[in-house]
């Protein structure tokens, strides 16, 4: 039975809640709600000085389980169990982040856990130093029905341009990550196809991941009372049946200049994931211009934030990798632990 972390990864509103409720409803596996620990803690790691020292991992554990914007009472774990466990666990930062998972895992007597966060797509080079033998499931959506969506979300407060450049930095991001990634790391997987047909792309989804298909997968209504948080009144659709209804309602959603910028910006994108374009005329100059304007000030933003990482990893203070599961402990050099063998009463 496989132990390694599975991550979900997309674009924001491409289903990425719905497919965290149909792994979280599997017998192996626990998909919590959004914590939003990892990525903060992750760059501020110089800050908690070295791992390898209980009192910083301590500092750490308790941050995570006490600060309001870490989320971590989405877990639902005991405060103090999970700083302790913390502090008797490697000195890594991985170790400490995944003992939070494994502990979620635990509350369902599950062996594997994952972690759901759209944002995490351009952040995979971040998570294998922490989890390196992490598994990505990139679920991808039509971009003009994510655009739609976005438009509506109470939480999103950018324009148009932000989300076109949203769907494509998601696709350039997995195009990468197609080729460059081991072929039992990474996969793919059509929002689309995914609802048309649950059992069949679940099953597949369940061969790449080592496991057996379950049934209870298909209908994760039942998996929403746990994962999903009642304020999230924007996922309220993960409570009932898997449905098509919202596929292609980009057409009543978006406006005819909106559908003729997604169409221009990312029509090359789109049929390469297997959607069709609807031949829309040219968009405006201005609205090309400030599409161009915003994904390059957004490139020129991720750019910074890399470079700034690359200089802090020539100086980490203490080691990143988790060292948890058995391929963790393997690939950080770990002993395995000996069996003890007991001589057979006579």
């Amino acid at each position: 039975m496989s132990d390694r972390p599975v991550f979900v990864i997309g674009c924001p509103r491409s289903g990425t809640t719905m497919l965290q409720l149909m792994l979280h409803s599997h017998p192996h596996m626990a998909v919590p709600p959004e914590t939003r620990f990892l990525v903060p803690a992750y760059y501020r790691r110089r800050a908690w000085g070295d791992l390898r020292i209980d009192s910083r991992r301590r500092a750490l554990a308790q941050w995570i389980a006490t600060d309001r914007s870490t989320k971590f009472r989405e877990l639902k774990i005991d405060k103090d169990e999970f700083v302790q466990q913390a502090v008797e666990g490697p000195g890594s930062l991985g170790s400490v982040f995944g003992t939070a998972f494994r502990m979620y895992a635990d509350r369902f007597d599950k062996a594997r856990w994952g972690d759901k966060r759209p944002s995490y797509v351009k952040q995979v080079d971040m998570l294998l130093r922490l989890f390196p033998d992490a598994q990505f499931i990139h679920l991808i959506r039509d971009g003009r029905d994510c655009v739609a969506s976005l438009k509506e979300m109470p939480w999103y407060t950018l324009d148009s341009f932000h989300a076109v450049s949203t769907w494509a930095e998601a696709i350039d991001a997995g195009a990468k990550l197609k080729r460059t990634l081991p072929e039992d790391t990474y996969y793919e997987l059509r929002y689309e196809d995914l609802t048309d047909d649950p059992a069949t792309e679940l099953k597949k989804l369940c061969h790449f991941l080592e496991e057996d298909f379950s049934s209870a997968m298909i209908s994760p209504r039942e998996a929403a009372s746990v994962a999903v948080p009642e304020h999230k009144v924007w996922h309220s659709n993960t409570h009932g049946e898997v449905i098509r209804s919202r596929v292609g309602s980009w057409a009543n959603r978006l406006d005819d200049w909106e559908i003729s910028l997604c169409e221009h910006m990312l029509g090359d994108r789109l049929e390469a994931m297997g959607y069709e374009l609807t031949g829309a005329a040219r968009p405006a100059k201005e609205h090309i211009i400030a599409a161009q304007k915003t994904m390059q000030k957004r490139k020129a933003s991720r750019m910074r934030k890399h470079m700034r990482d690359r200089l802090n990893r020539l100086r980490e203070p203490s080691p990143v990798a988790a060292m948890l599961t058995t391929r963790q402990r393997s690939l950080a050099g770990v002993p395995r632990q000996r069996t003890e063998i007991t001589e057979p009463a006579l």
